[in-house]
């Protein structure tokens, strides 16, 4: 059942791709900022069209990745936990993202190990499935289970391209996930074979555009629209999906949800 979340947005006045923290960048490589915010927009506004609100936070000079708001922070029942970046050239945004969130009355943990945010950290049903390997380091998923109060999950993510979790899973609703199983280390693949026997599986070729950095509120599903066999096997299942294009975003290693984290009051 679709319920109407609160997301937070930020526009990408400053996206470029001028250093190289994912296999996704490459410096070297022609980008256009111009299109990154006409596709950003077009992201936005089909938020704004599913009746969900899009709240923003201003954008900051020097801080390229910033329009990748999901790894700002973790919001489940009103608590805020914030992030701590492994790369030195995202750190900046760490304290942004709190300052957003204290500025509207919310508190904000800041964390004592590297995570980040949504990037890391999915909320499905009443668990957290959290990932490890790349970013996120595992000592602090024990401290987003403190903070957060739900159980958590650790997932071994194994495949450099699918540095964060939300690269490789996205949470359909409060029972079902689609995932990528070889992103994933043979334990965490039984784990998630065992949590969600009717996941449905993403192809190779659906991960490779970013097709699992998908937004579902429950029952329409906003995902890269080069995803075509995803896409197709959502409607089976009963999903609603509507494709968008954020090819320019992905030559920093984002989609849909790297650019739109849910802001959970209750």
């Amino acid at each position: 059942m679709s319920h109407k979340r609160r997301y937070l947005m930020c526009r990408p006045t400053h996206f470029a791709v001028t250093y190289r923290i994912n296999p996704w960048m490459d410096p070297s490589a022609p980008y256009d900022n111009a299109l990154a915010i006409s596709q950003w927009e077009n992201l936005r506004q089909t938020f704004l069209g599913l009746g969900h609100t899009v709240e923003l936070i201003e954008p900051l000079p020097g801080l390229p990745d910033m329009v990748f708001a999901a790894n700002g922070a973790t919001v489940v029942g009103g608590r805020v936990l914030g992030v701590q970046f492994r790369d030195a050239e995202r750190a900046d945004e760490a304290p942004a993202y709190a300052s957003w969130f204290r500025e509207r009355g919310f508190e904000v943990e800041m964390p004592k190990h590297t995570n980040e945010g949504e990037g890391d950290i999915l909320l499905a049903g009443d668990m957290l499935l959290a990932g490890t390997g790349f970013r996120t380091a595992h000592a602090s998923h024990a401290e987003t289970q403190e903070v957060l109060q739900r159980p958590v999950i650790t997932l071994q993510l194994v495949d450099p391209a699918y540095y964060h979790l939300d690269t490789a899973l996205c949470v359909l609703d409060e029972r079902n996930i689609a995932y990528l199983p070889q992103a994933f280390s043979p334990g965490s693949q039984a784990v998630l074979r065992q949590l969600f026997p009717n996941a449905i599986i993403a192809t190779p070729e659906d991960a490779a555009v970013l097709g699992l950095n998908a937004v579902s509120d429950g029952e329409t599903v906003v995902l890269a629209e080069q995803a075509t066999h995803l896409a197709a096997a959502l409607r089976a299942a009963g999903y609603k999906t509507i494709g968008v294009d954020l090819s320019e975003l992905r030559k920093a290693g984002g989609g849909p949800k790297c650019c739109t984290l849910e802001v959970r009051s209750s």
